[in-house]
């Protein structure tokens, strides 16, 4: 165990395995829908909120952790005395980088280091990796975060939607824009730039919008990931398509869950890259 103690936030995507192996702590983010307030959950968990997506007219909100859920982890972490750096989702998509920094500074301050990521799903996981090989090589809580500040200016995230149901849904289109938008096969390409998520292309057909994907991930890149959501049928076609690009670099594939995808919604695939 090293001396300080990797926390995050549950759009890194870990699965319940892997943070329990690797003594990473992950503190949830909520989802509101129909009336019912869960925690977002771990990879495996998400396929009933996606089929009840696909099925209702509600549309679903997102909630940040609580402040007092920051501070119950750090005390126990604390006590153990060790020191903590905590690594969370874009503080422009989520007021999760507040409840972190307002947690840390109602216990220790001086012993919590908090980074906006400005990124999130597998990057963030990604950035979290390597803060906690930091860790465990004894690496000192400094080092861990210029590390890491210096790592996620190196990364990308390109996510195509399925259909544009969900984003007219979400506010983000008009009924009259999703419909043409439909109707035309249009599938609309967002990404993640200066840690905010908007619009970068506009595409015809899924063939090309695998493409596009295909495409955003720079020649000099150290790691992939594919990401779908109730899609992984086009996620192992995008993954073998890259595999043959970068044969060098090993390929996963990992779910988004609801906080990030019910606005590309079922069918979405993304990919998130490292250079």
């Amino acid at each position: 165990m090293g001396k300080v103690q990797i926390v995050t936030d549950s759009t890194a995507y870990f699965t319940k395995e892997y943070i329990e192996q690797n003594d990473i702590k992950v503190v949830p983010l909520s989802v509101t829908f129909s009336g019912e307030t869960r925690e977002e959950g771990f990879p495996g968990e998400f396929d009933e909120f996606y089929h009840k997506l696909e099925s209702s007219k509600d549309f679903p909100t997102t909630s940040q952790p609580p402040i007092e859920a920051f501070v119950k982890v750090y005390e126990e972490i604390l006590a153990n005395g060790r020191e903590i750096v905590t690594i969370v989702i874009s503080e422009k998509l989520s007021g999760t980088y507040n409840s972190a920094t307002v947690a840390a500074n109602m216990t220790q301050p001086d012993k919590i280091s908090v980074i906006d990521s400005e990124t999130t799903v597998t990057n963030l996981k990604m950035l979290v990796m390597i803060a906690n090989d930091m860790a465990r090589q004894g690496k000192s809580r400094d080092e861990i975060v210029e590390t890491i500040e210096l790592e996620k200016k190196k990364m990308n995230v390109v996510l195509a939607a399925s259909t544009l149901e969900y984003l007219k849904r979400g506010g983000r289109l008009s009924a009259t824009q999703a419909t043409i938008g439909n109707l035309l096969n249009v599938k609309p390409v967002i990404g993640l730039k200066d840690g905010k998520l908007i619009a970068i292309a506009k595409v015809r057909g899924k063939n090309k919008a695998l493409e596009y994907l295909i495409d955003s991930v720079p020649e000099d890149a150290v790691a992939i990931s594919v990401l779908h959501i109730l899609s992984y049928e086009d996620a192992e076609q995008l993954r073998r398509k890259l595999q043959e690009k970068f044969p060098h670099i090993e390929i996963g594939i990992d779910e988004i869950g609801p906080v990030i995808g019910a606005h590309l919604g079922p069918g979405g695939v993304g990919v998130c890259s490292k250079w």
